[in-house]
């Protein structure tokens, strides 16, 4: 896996942890069904390593 910059994760890094392509990732953000992202100055986003775990665990009571 790559580098972890911190409490964030890159796109390609989720969608690295996951198992899916980018363009899964982002048909479920426009479906409102990815975890929270945030928008950077620059235009990329990153997701809270936080927000990525509650958003697994969400998935798996609803399974």
């Amino acid at each position: 896996m790559g580098k972890r910059s911190g409490n964030f994760l890159t796109i390609p890094e989720v969608c690295e942890e996951l198992g899916v392509a980018r363009s899964t990732f982002y048909d479920w953000r426009a479906k409102g069904q990815s975890p929270r992202c945030v928008r950077l100055p620059n235009g990329s986003l990153r997701i809270r390593r936080a927000d990525f775990e509650n958003w697994l665990n969400d998935l798996e009571d609803a399974a």
